[in-house]
């Protein structure tokens, strides 16, 4: 009996320490957490109408409020706090870390001066870590608003905030010079024209 316990409590803690290694990062500022907190910003006093172009085409519905809660926090592009003119969203999931993604976003950190889940006290820029973006051959990668810059440096990244501060959108896309994503290193297959119409037909059909 002592040794079953003894066991158990082993499993126990051994189980609690490996499941600390891989919690998801812990998300700040624009994602926000999962439960309401009101703030200056957002708060069952904060006026909103619809624009009168909105109205004409948007069903209002009667749902219960958390209900309305439940979609607002699922899903990532809905911002339930202020963010800055320029959003940058930086992907630090498996492939953009393994490319060394923490390099950029300690250069944006740097560059800016805030943390992650911050903005710029302008209110120029704002900064998020997020999942995914789905561009993991061209990693790493932020998006910022709605454009993708792909393959970066800490140059990269420390020229693209100079160009926003400037009042420019830099070309979205790879920044090593490839057109989108194919190989790093050049094409190892189909790298001759394709065959024309016929080819490998029996010449008697």
């Amino acid at each position: 009996m002592f040794l079953s316990s003894t066991i158990r409590s082993v499993v126990h803690q051994t189980a609690r320490h490996v499941r600390n290694l891989h919690q998801s990062t812990v998300r700040a500022g624009a994602g926000g957490i999962f439960v309401h907190r009101d703030t200056p910003e957002n708060n069952p006093d904060t006026p909103f109408e619809f624009t009168a172009d909105n109205l004409k085409v948007a069903e209002v519905l009667e749902v219960p409020p958390m209900r309305v809660y439940e979609v607002a926090t699922f899903y990532t592009m809905f911002l339930r706090q202020p963010v800055g003119k320029y959003h940058i969203q930086i992907c630090t999931t498996t492939p953009c870390m393994l490319c060394n993604s923490n390099s950029i976003l300690e250069a944006i950190q740097n560059k800016l001066g805030i943390k992650v889940g911050g903005m710029t006290a302008d209110k120029m820029f704002s900064l998020i870590e997020v999942e995914c973006l789905g561009a993991c051959v061209n990693a790493p990668m932020v998006q910022i608003n709605d454009n993708y810059y792909e393959d970066l440096t800490p140059k990269d990244m420390d020229k693209i905030i100079d160009e926003l501060k400037a009042g420019k959108i830099p070309p979205p896309g790879p920044r090593n010079g490839r057109f989108s994503c194919e190989p790093a290193g050049g094409l190892t297959s189909l790298t001759e024209p394709p065959p024309g119409p016929g080819f490998g037909v029996r010449a008697d059909l």
